[in-house]
């Protein structure tokens, strides 16, 4: 019995090889490994950066972009924790959030006052107020140089609550969170 023979002509074309070709796969394989490079330099920068939403009225910006670790200099904005004074848990709650404000004072500065002004480096930067807008007593904030690792943190508004009362005081390290980037 003798098998037909295909001519060329009867034969099927050979099929296109299944899959990608060579150039195809190596760049999956580069877009893949820059997403994963991407990813985990978000991660890394994550962990170092926040997003904060200001919800006081004594700053304009209402939104910072917050990196941690970062010591403030002066003119920066500061963001920290406000503390556990009386004052602060009554007006803000147990587990108050981050306060943003501006670093008037960096270490060496020296904090005055003359009357209700508040001074750094005889610059007035605000006024105290004798009462909260509830009527309770506020008390004078530190005065002096300021110390290693601490900043006076305040703003010009005038209801603003900062390192010109004792309640907040110098800011120093453990409450300091970072430095912000306004946003919005």
């Amino acid at each position: 019995m003798e098998l037909p023979v295909a001519s060329r002509s009867d034969a099927t074309p050979a099929s296109p090889r299944a899959g990608l070709s060579v150039r195809k796969k190596l760049a999956t394989i580069g877009v893949l490994a820059a997403g994963a490079l991407a990813l985990q330099a978000l991660s890394q920068w994550s962990q170092s950066h926040a997003l904060m939403i200001n919800e006081s009225e004594s700053l304009p910006n209402w939104a910072f972009l917050v990196e941690a670790g970062r010591f403030p200099a002066r003119g920066d904005y500061v963001i920290f924790n406000p503390g556990r004074d009386p004052l602060v848990l009554k007006y803000f709650g147990e587990t108050p959030s981050a306060f943003a404000k501006i670093a008037y004072g960096v270490p060496g500065d020296v904090v005055s006052r003359e009357g209700s002004d508040v001074l750094v480096n005889g610059k007035t930067v605000a006024k105290l107020k004798p009462l909260t807008r509830l009527g309770d007593r506020l008390e004078a904030g530190p005065v002096g140089r300021i110390p290693e690792g601490c900043v006076f943190a305040g703003t010009d508004h005038k209801d603003g609550f900062d390192s010109r009362y004792a309640a907040i005081g110098f800011v120093c390290g453990n409450r300091l969170a970072g430095v912000g980037r306004p946003i919005l």
